[in-house]
């Protein structure tokens, strides 16, 4: 194998927006941010719960905006 290819592997802390924190191996970075986690997903925990689909359609609208105006 070559030598010095590899990225440096760290522990790193990942935290949920529902509160759940777990430590990983990862390449990312020393602190991982996660929207939806298995402990607050629904198709884990069996409840029905609305993610917040608004503010993901408004932040692909916004990254995508100026590609429509300039196919016009």
């Amino acid at each position: 194998m070559k030598k010095d290819i590899h990225p440096e592997v760290i522990d790193a802390k990942v935290r949920c927006n529902c509160g759940f924190e777990t430590d990983i191996l990862t390449v990312k970075g020393k602190e991982v941010t996660v929207e939806i986690c298995s402990h607050c997903h629904p198709f884990y925990t069996g409840k029905q719960r609305f993610v917040d689909t608004a503010g993901r359609i408004d932040r692909f609208r916004k990254k995508y905006a100026n590609l429509a105006d300039a196919k016009k």
